[in-house]
């Protein structure tokens, strides 16, 4: 048994879980732990400069990964309220945060205290669960329970709240045991007779298609799912978001469907007569809940490990609750020595030309550059310049809808979104934990103006730390996506779709950051070239052709255009 204050017994958990990267922004009412935090020398704190952001790391270092990001909100009240719209985010993305915040002491709960707030009740909408510290001597269980819930399926943010006093209280403890029931193998493993009726469906089809979602991307079995897709020779189409489920260099890569997909994907979903969907739920930015984007009459097998997820929102043929690559693997058993008919091979042929023919096509009409800069051309080039390696994030907005199924995901994971939370301002901090979750990939994000102005006190954080990404700035001017919309809908009638900005890369300097400039498409190759080459944080600022709108959400506005029309 050892002696020790709550703090300690906090850092002594986190060293049990296994926790190399704590990000925090420091404050009074987690003070014991920031001190304990000092000899932790397996424990490396990443201070941000605002908890928004510093969730954001966290987010994008547990999806880069695999294991719980973790952030301490040192201050209760504001500090603790800052975190709203990072967990908000982490919870749509099934993101395995771990926050800690600090909360006023026990005695003064109900008391209109300095910095009060009913944190457990603004937190468990958007956690996957909100739980408050009772007494010092629980402090183990109470973090440890926090990961346990995190990473179990499906993985989401927990929130802790941590009273000051018993963080400075101490307690006996014994030691910390090691963490364990947390990879849950075999627990989803898909009965043989359920097997076998998918694989009856499969084989029998004429037009498959496998669906590919973040369930495939975020438990990396990548090649489970090619090879049962190479014994089918079905495409593999992929949700939003997850379009780097699969090395984008395989035959059988199709990109992502739906809206904010390409149109050979989404003609897959459209025509595919049996759709294999792993891992995805089928969800709004998939299909738009329309049968607009799915072919109406296909059968669809839906494997999830969340079972309210089957069938939720299209009927499925056979539900399948089962992790993708198990189920993947359980099919590819079953279904030894099939061999697809001329039909579906003639099937598969026809969409490796499509695409192959997509490809080029896109290419050829990014064109070669002039002025004033195309984002087609800024896609185009990315995928000429950087390396395979290279891991995007990506914010919400016109200019990052039209880059994420334009980028080259040549390995897997290598795509960071907001997902379905769709904010700006997010980009930038989840890159710099990609970034130290994964030091050897180079990472890009990508942001507009409008976002990376939400999110730049972040390069002090990526200067001080040596966390050396390349961000670079889409500047039009403007918040993009509601200026189309006042364009397409509204009349140009504008307001408060402008922003001015100050030089992106100038600022970046300030920090002492590498700032690039891109005022010429000539220029833009060997500018980012350089950014990527440098091995310091770098910022990009790429003035890119304010008229170059897109409005993404038209269905929203379809009486607008009826009314335009009038």
């Amino acid at each position: 048994m050892t002696t020790m204050t709550g703090g300690q017994a906090v850092v002594e958990s986190l060293k049990a879980e296994g926790v190399s990267h704590v990000f925090g922004l420091i404050g009074s009412a987690g003070m014991e732990i920031f001190d304990a935090l000092f000899d932790a020398k397996s424990v490396r704190f990443i201070g941000v400069r605002d908890e928004r952001t510093g969730v954001h790391m966290a987010d994008g270092y547990a999806r880069a990964s695999g294991k719980a990001g973790v952030f301490l909100a040192g201050q209760n009240g504001p500090g603790a309220t800052n975190l709203v719209t990072g967990l908000a985010q982490a919870y749509a993305a099934y993101s395995p945060v771990v926050a800690l915040a600090g909360s006023l002491s026990s005695a003064h709960i109900y008391r209109d205290a300095f910095q009060e707030v009913d944190q457990l009740s603004l937190f468990k909408p958007i956690t996957k669960r909100t739980m408050m510290l009772t007494q010092t001597a629980r402090v183990p269980e109470m973090v440890r329970e926090a990961f346990r819930v995190a990473m179990s399926p499906r993985r989401g943010p927990v929130l802790l709240n941590l009273p000051r006093d018993l963080l400075a209280d101490s307690a006996e403890f014994a030691r910390a045991p090691a963490p364990r029931g947390r990879q849950f193998d075999g627990v989803f493993t898909a009965p043989r007779d359920v097997l076998e009726q998918a694989a009856s469906l499969l084989k029998g089809a004429k037009r498959p298609l496998i669906l590919a979602g973040g369930g495939v991307k975020n438990s990396g079995v990548h090649e489970s799912v090619i090879a049962l897709a190479e014994a089918l020779q079905a495409p593999i189409a992929m949700s939003p978001g997850h379009g780097d489920a699969i090395p984008c260099t395989h035959r059988l890569y199709a990109g992502q469907v739906g809206p904010r997909g390409n149109a050979v994907a989404s003609d897959l979903a459209k025509r595919a007569d049996v759709i294999l969907a792993l891992g995805t739920r089928l969800g709004f930015n998939t299909t738009f809940y329309s049968y607009d984007n799915l072919n109406k009459d296909a059968k669809i097998i839906q494997v999830e490990v969340e079972p309210t997820a089957i069938g939720r929102f299209f009927p499925v043929e056979i539900g399948v609750v089962g992790f993708a690559g198990e189920v993947s693997q359980g099919l590819r058993s079953v279904m030894q020595g099939h061999a697809p008919g001329n039909e579906v091979r003639d099937w598969c042929e026809a969409f490796v030309q499509a695409r192959k023919a997509f490809v080029e096509k896109r290419d050829a009409d990014a064109g070669t550059g002039s002025d004033p800069l195309q984002p087609a051309f800024l896609f185009k080039t990315l995928r000429q310049v950087l390396p395979d390696d290279a891991m995007y994030t990506m914010d919400a907005g016109t200019l990052c809808l039209q880059a994420t199924d334009n980028m080259r995901y040549a390995q897997t994971p290598a795509l960071f979104t907001p997902l379905d939370f769709g904010l700006v301002g997010f980009s930038y901090a989840c890159g710099l934990g990609v970034k130290l979750a994964r030091p050897d990939r180079t990472v890009i994000s990508l942001m507009g103006d409008g976002g990376f102005g939400m999110a730049h006190s972040e390069i002090g954080t990526a200067v001080a730390n040596g966390i050396s990404t390349v961000c670079i700035v889409m500047n039009n001017g403007c918040w993009g996506a509601e200026k189309a919309y006042q364009r397409d809908f509204f009349g140009e009638r504008y307001i408060g779709a402008d922003v001015p900005n100050p030089p992106y890369d100038k600022l970046a300097e300030l920090w002492g950051a590498r700032g690039f400039r891109v005022d010429h498409a000539a220029d833009l190759a060997k500018t980012v070239a350089e950014a990527v080459a440098c091995g310091k944080p770098a910022v990009v600022d790429v003035k890119v052709d304010p008229a170059a709108l897109y409005s993404f959400r038209r269905d929203s506005f379809k009486h607008r255009a009826q009314n335009n029309k009038g």
